[in-house]
């Protein structure tokens, strides 16, 4: 059996010999991040290159055991070839992220838009989704910004999104969402159209130097949300800084102490700020984060009907799925994977 294409096991063979050079060289630890970068892009390499060759054994080893003409072995192989068919498409996913911050966590941001009470209603249901889905990938989540509806729902939060690759599947997440039911909220039970936005950004490393102007910041302090009584936060603990310059605004108040929460806004904000150092305009970051000008009709990137009839459909990859509850409760992967091979490079 002959592969090749993405999986590119030779170049992989070839980066890795690279990399192992690199990795002794003496001076490889005076520049700790980059040295660790290399670190996790040798580890992924090898894994990665070492799960196709494991697959492309049983692959043919199967094949060569067809060559029988035995009906036993045939009805054996068949069903292995559909688990080879789901640990391709698993390899081919992991292949495919190998952005520069696919690896990295991200720095997910949830905002409603046109609708009202509905639309925070929506972004609610939009973060449930995505905690269920962080959830089942084992990552973790550190909600640093949250900012209630009137009514009911969010009308905005920020969560850091940690575990491997967590930027990487999240990217393509960045959008308008659209969603279309029966509203709970009107009495005459009237079809109601709702929107949220989606952002995504990498974390990038707390050791990358960044320089910032003090006088570019404005700082500004008050009292964190609180669900009441005696969880309510009495002290201007809460943070927003806005960097004056890009116009980046960054809100943390789930911390327990102002100074925990100024240190979170300011990881975040360096994040922002690398990625307009790196590509030099802040074009580029709009890219990574999203470009979301109109939360409103014609700019979603993906619909969920729940009436009058069910169906989530991606408008980029026209990825289908007629169980809107179950993606709702997380289940993104197939959405996610089609807009990866969808961008494969």
């Amino acid at each position: 059996m002959i592969y090749g294409g993405h999986f590119d096991p030779e170049g992989k063979e070839n980066k890795i010999k690279e990399l192992d050079i690199e990795m002794k060289k003496p001076n490889f630890w005076d520049d700790k991040r980059k040295a660790e970068e290399i670190i996790g892009e040798y580890n992924s390499l090898n894994s990665i290159l070492k799960k196709t060759k494991e697959l492309k054994e049983e692959i043919d080893f199967t094949l060569e055991s067809l060559k029988e003409n035995d009906s036993e072995i045939t009805i054996l192989a068949e069903e292995e070839i559909k688990n080879y068919q789901k640990s391709l498409e698993k390899l081919e996913i992991e292949v495919l992220l190998n952005g520069e911050y696919d690896r990295n966590d991200a720095v997910l941001e949830i905002h409603s838009g046109a609708g009202g009470t509905e639309a925070c209603d929506w972004a609610n249901m939009l973060y449930r989704m995505y905690s269920k889905w962080i959830l089942k990938k084992g990552y973790k989540e550190d909600i640093v910004d949250r900012q209630p509806g009137l009514e009911a729902g969010i009308k905005s939060m920020t969560v850091i999104v940690s575990g491997i690759n967590a930027y990487g599947y999240l990217k393509n997440e960045k959008g308008i969402h659209r969603l279309v039911r029966i509203s709970p909220f009107d009495s005459n039970k009237r079809r109601h159209t709702s929107f949220a936005s989606i952002s995504v950004t990498p974390v990038i490393d707390s050791e990358v130097n960044i320089e910032i102007n003090p006088n570019d910041l404005k700082i500004d302090v008050f009292h964190s949300s609180g669900a009441g009584g005696q969880s309510v936060n009495t002290t201007d603990s809460a943070v927003r800084i806005t960097h004056k310059p890009s116009g980046i605004v960054v809100t943390c108040q789930n911390e327990r102490s102002q100074v925990q929460n100024k240190e979170k806004a300011m990881q975040i904000l360096k994040s922002k700020l690398y990625e307009i150092e790196q590509q030099n305009k802040i074009a580029e970051l709009k890219e990574l984060k999203g470009k979301i000008d109109d939360i409103n009709f014609g700019s979603q990137i993906r619909s969920y009907v729940m009436h009058p009839y069910s169906l989530v459909k991606d408008h980029r990859t026209n990825e289908e799925d007629t169980n809107v509850n179950k993606v709702l409760d997380g289940d993104i992967d197939r959405f996610i994977n089609a807009s990866l091979r969808r961008n494969r490079k």
